[in-house]
Formats: structure tokens, C-alpha cells, sequence
């Protein structure tokens, strides 16, 4: 029988052992416990297998993650009980251990929306509006029953927040990666041509926003999607999730398809009653696209920059030209148009 002791830092063999019998409430034996690859988290995750001893023939598993730091009470658990309350597919929480800062969660499986979009390439747009279902939920029922003890009830994507993360990409993709070090004067006028896109979307009516909705966070098990990685939530425009599924650094949709999703999303919130006008939806999706894009190629620059991550930058080209092709076809974000190609040279857009 295999058996890899993990030794973390925070917790080893010992205490796995007796934080699954916590959870199985019998003896078990442990298996093996492996570390899973991330997805530029700040946490660690393991899946544990293990067997009962009542019952040793059956293979049970568990996904336990470690917290970046101690906390009393995780957003990540907050967080899970709105949702599941609202009856978004989360993934079960079966115990919590303050004292190590581990989550013991359940196993939703390895097969991610990207891995079933590379298996069933013919299946793409039925599994993109299931994905968008989830999303409408977000936008109806979930934003309509906020409450105080949701921990994004209180946080914005106003216009600081999405400053911040420009400034963000500013210093570890401009300065950082493409070492181009911007003099004062030069800075000023970039964060202010930065600061007209941020101020419109912060206008904007604000919805339950899982911040990271992508390919890679959603899960499917028997056919059902299960949403992970909603710890970050907060409010924002609706077409903050929608471009973060439909404009996914890891996964690249021609735009009819793009398109075909857009219309579903808005048919399926007028059958929710929320009815939206095209024309200034389309127009914020492509303004919050330029934002997020930017946003996640300074997350992708940090990664290597500062956590010597380099898995990363093979995203940073297809995020960027997904920045070029908007620019190139909305009049009304020329203004960004030669304060981006001073700065990025190979963007190019025009």
C-alpha cells in the first residue's frame, strides 16, 4: 500500500489521518495524498485517497485545501453556504480545520470544462449555455436575495478596485515583463486614458460576480457542472462573468459562436424578466473585455515575474489579441489606441 507523507508545513500523515476519520466518523487507511496543480492560486489543494477499514475494497477520495493563511472563518465557507443556498452546484464542505487551515472538500473529479471542450468539440455550445445558466442564476436569484452575510454583499468592482488591477498590470507587465519603464508624465497620461474605460464600467449596474468564471473553474462530474474557485465574489457589471467565459485566456471561441452565447444570455434574462438593451450591453461587454483581458495579462506577467511561474505566458498572446481585435472594431475605444501601443508594442492595434 502506497503512503506519501505530506509534509507541508502545516500539517503531515498524522493529522490527515485523523481529520478523515473526523470526517469518515470510522477508521480509515490512507492510500496515498497527492498535491494537484493549481491554477494561479495563492492555495494549495490535495486530493486524498483513502478506504474505510469497515469496508477496504471501495477507494474513497477527498479534496482538501490549504489556506494561504489561518483564518476563523474563510470567505471560501461564506461563500459556499450563499451559493449552495441559492442552489448554485458548489462543491459539499464536509469539514473545516481551523487549527490548520484546511478544508476537507468534496471530489468533484480532474474533468474541467476545457478538458470536456476538448472532448467533445461538437458538444461546445450546448456546454457553454449550461455553464450560462449558472451565470443567469447569478444575475436573477442570486443577486436578487443578497444578503449582509455574503462576503460580496459589501465588495465592488468600482472604479478603485479596477484601477488597481490596471495599475497592477502596469507594473508587472509593462515595467515588469516587458521592461519598459514608464517615465511620470508618460504613467500619468496612461492611467488616465485607463481611468475613463474603468470609471464607465463602475457606472454600471452591479450583479452577483463570480470574478473568475472561466473554463477552468467549473467541473463536471456525471455531466453536471459544479462551480469551485468563488471565494473572490463581488458585485459587478454582468458582463464581467461573461467575458471571463467568453473571452477565456485558455480556451479560444470564433466570435459567431461568441455571439450565438451573447444572444442566449440575454434571451434567457428577458425569460427571467430582466430585459436588456443590446446595443449598451454590447458595448460594455467589449469595455469590460478590454479590462479583464488587461487584468489577466498582469496576473499571467506577476506569475513569472514574481513567483518564477512560467506556465503562464503562453496566454498572454491570445488574451492580447483578443485586446487588439476590440479596439480595432469599437470606435469608441480608439482613445485607448495609441496610449496601449506606446506602451505594448505588440499590440499594434489600429
Amino acid at each position: 500500500m502506497k503512503k506519501n507523507l505530506i509534509e507541508s508545513g502545516r500539517f503531515n500523515q498524522d493529522d490527515l489521518i485523523s481529520r478523515l476519520e473526523l470526517v469518515s466518523k470510522e477508521p480509515i487507511s490512507l492510500i496515498e495524498c497527492n498535491l494537484l496543480k493549481g491554477d494561479a492560486s495563492d492555495r494549495n489543494y490535495y486530493r486524498a485517497n483513502f478506504n474505510l477499514k469497515s469496508i477496504p475494497e471501495i477507494k474513497k477520495s477527498i479534496v482538501i485545501m490549504q489556506l494561504a493563511k489561518l483564518e476563523e472563518n474563510p470567505n471560501f465557507n461564506c461563500m459556499q453556504k450563499f451559493l449552495k443556498k441559492m442552489n448554485i452546484p458548489v462543491p459539499e464542505i464536509f469539514y473545516f480545520d481551523q487549527e490548520l487551515g484546511l478544508l476537507f472538500l468534496m471530489d468533484c473529479g480532474d474533468m474541467h470544462l476545457a478538458d470536456k471542450l476538448d472532448d467533445e468539440p461538437e458538444k461546445a455550445i450546448d456546454w457553454y449555455q449550461r455553464a450560462i445558466e449558472i451565470i443567469v442564476a447569478f444575475h436573477t436569484n442570486v443577486t436578487e436575495n443578497m444578503t449582509a452575510d455574503c462576503p460580496a454583499h459589501g465588495l465592488f468592482f468600482d472604479e478603485e478596485k479596477l484601477m488597481w488591477e490596471m495599475n497592477f498590470m502596469l507594473q508587472h507587465y509593462v515595467d515588469g515583463l516587458l521592461m519598459n519603464a514608464l517615465e511620470s508624465d508618460k504613467k500619468k497620461g496612461i492611467q488616465l486614458a485607463l481611468l475613463t474605460l474603468c470609471r464607465e464600467l463602475a457606472k454600471q449596474e452591479r450583479f452577483f460576480t463570480h470574478r473568475d468564471y472561466h473554463a477552468r473553474n467549473i467541473m463536471i462530474q456525471n455531466d453536471k457542472l459544479t462551480v469551485i474557485d468563488f471565494q473572490d465574489a463581488r458585485m459587478g457589471p454582468c458582463q464581467y462573468d461573461l467575458v471571463s467565459l467568453l473571452k477565456d485566456s485558455y480556451i479560444i471561441l470564433e466570435e459567431p459562436i461568441r455571439e450565438e452565447l451573447l444572444e442566449f444570455y440575454l434571451n434567457r434574462m428577458e425569460q427571467n424578466g430582466k430585459k436588456i438593451l443590446r446595443d449598451p450591453f454590447y458595448k460594455i461587454f467589449d469595455w469590460m473585455s478590454v479590462q479583464r483581458n488587461l487584468k489577466a495579462i498582469g496576473t499571467f506577467a506577476y506569475q513569472y515575474k514574481i513567483l518564477g511561474n512560467d506556465r503562464y505566458l503562453q496566454y498572454i498572446d491570445p488574451t492580447l489579441n483578443y485586446v487588439r481585435q476590440t479596439l480595432s472594431k469599437r470606435r469608441d475605444l480608439e482613445f485607448l489606441i495609441p496610449i496601449l501601443n506606446s506602451v505594448i508594442p505588440t499590440l499594434n492595434a489600429n
